[in-house]
C-alpha cells in the first residue's frame, strides 16, 4: 500500500519516498485512529497527511519522551535544532531527518503557509516549561499552536469547494476539538508528567483542583466534584465539535469520508469517557472495536459514493495543489 500511495502521489525520489514511508509507519503505529481515517482518502493524498502527522509526532516526542538524563534545557535545544531544520527544507535545503525532508516536500507541493509550522513550534517549546493554564483562553493561545494549525496545514491537502479561508475557521476548529478530547482522555498521563491541560478556572468551578487531581490518581478514589468538572470539560468540547461541523460540508467531496471519519471517531471518545462515569484519572477510555468498524465501513461507503460524483463534470475542486520538481539525491 505505501508503494501505491507514493507512486499515486507521483512521489519518485529514492530519499523522499524513504521519508514518506518512515512518516507513514508513525502514523500508524501512534496515531491508530487518524491513521484510519486517512486511509479513506483518495491515494495520492495520503502521503501529505502522513508526513504533515509525522513532523508533529517527532516534535511531541522530543517534549514528551525526552529520555533518560535529559534536561529541559537539552529538549529546548532539540527542539531549536529541529526547527532550524525545518526553516532551512522550507526554504529548499536539503536534511538528513526523514520527517523534516517529507513534511518540507508536502509543504512545497500543497502551497501550506510556512507560519503554521512556526506557531507549532512555539506551542512545542511551550510545553517544556508551562505546566497549567488559569484560563480557557490561556488554554486557546496554546492550541492555536499546538492544534489549530494542524487543522489549517490539512486543509490544501483535503481541498475545499469553498475559497480556504472560508472554510478555515472551522479546520482550525477541528484541530482543536481533537486536541481537547486528548486532553480529556489523558488527563492522568499528563497529571503523571506534571502537566495539566483542562483550564483552572473550569476546575475551580467545581471546587477542584490539582492537588485534588493528584490525590484521586493516586488513592483510586472518585470524588463528585471531579466527575463535575470532567463533565464540563467534556460539554465544553463538544461545543468546539459543533463549531467545526459545518466545515465538512465545505471540503472537497472525496475527502469528506476521511474527515467525518475522523470526527465521529474522536467525539466518540467523549461518548466512551462519559460511558465510564468520567474514571480519568483511573483508566484511559477507549472506542470499542465494533464502533471503529462501524465507523469505518460507513465510511467506505461514502468514499465509493464521492468518486462516483467526483467523476461527473460538475463538480468543481478548490486547492488543486502546484507540484514543484522534486528534489534529487
Amino acid at each position: 500500500m505505501t508503494v501505491r500511495e507514493l507512486d499515486a502521489a507521483g512521489i519518485t525520489d529514492p530519499l523522499l519516498r524513504a521519508a514518506y514511508t518512515h512518516c507513514r509507519r508513525l502514523n500508524a503505529r501512534h496515531g491508530k485512529t487518524y491513521f484510519l481515517a486517512t486511509r479513506l482518502l483518495p491515494v495520492e493524498r495520503r502521503p501529505a497527511v502522513h508526513a504533515l502527522y509525522g513532523f508533529a509526532r517527532r516534535a511531541d516526542d522530543l517534549v514528551d519522551e525526552p529520555g533518560a538524563g535529559r534536561s529541559t534545557a537539552d529538549c529546548a535545544r532539540a527542539l531549536d535544532a529541529l526547527q532550524r531544520c525545518l526553516e532551512e527544507a522550507l526554504r529548499g535545503g536539503d536534511t538528513a531527518e526523514p520527517v523534516v525532508r517529507a513534511v518540507a516536500h508536502t509543504a512545497a507541493v500543497y502551497g501550506i503557509d510556512h507560519r503554521h509550522f512556526a506557531d507549532f513550534m512555539v506551542s512545542m517549546r511551550s510545553d517544556l516549561t508551562v505546566t497549567d493554564y488559569p484560563t480557557y483562553e490561556d488554554l486557546r493561545r496554546y492550541v492555536h499552536g499546538s492544534a489549530a494549525v494542524m487543522g489549517l496545514q490539512m486543509l490544501p491537502v483535503l481541498g475545499t469547494v469553498v475559497p480556504q479561508e472560508e472554510a478555515a475557521p472551522h479546520a482550525a476548529a477541528l484541530g482543536v476539538a481533537f486536541q481537547l478530547t486528548n486532553f480529556l482522555r489523558d488527563v492522568a498521563e499528563d497529571l503523571d508528567r506534571g502537566r495539566m491541560y483542562l483550564p483552572a478556572d473550569l476546575l475551580a468551578a467545581h471546587g477542584v483542583d490539582r492537588a485534588l487531581l493528584r490525590w484521586s490518581r493516586d488513592t483510586g478514589h472518585r470524588d463528585q466534584r471531579i466527575t463535575a468538572a470532567m463533565t464540563a470539560a467534556a460539554e465544553l468540547t463538544r461545543g468546539v465539535y459543533r463549531e467545526a461541523e459545518p466545515g465538512l460540508a465545505l471540503l472537497d467531496p472525496v475527502s469528506r469520508p476521511c474527515i467525518r471519519t475522523a470526527f465521529v471517531l474522536y467525539r466518540a471518545i467523549l461518548d466512551a469517557v462519559r460511558d465510564d462515569g468520567y474514571a480519568v484519572l483511573h483508566r484511559r477510555a477507549v472506542v470499542s472495536r465494533g464502533r471503529r468498524a462501524a465507523t469505518a465501513s460507513a465510511g467506505l461507503a461514502r468514499v465509493a459514493a464521492a468518486r462516483i460524483t467526483a467523476r461527473r463534470p460538475a463538480v468543481r475542486r478548490a486547492g488543486v495543489p502546484h507540484r514543484p520538481q522534486e528534489e534529487t539525491s
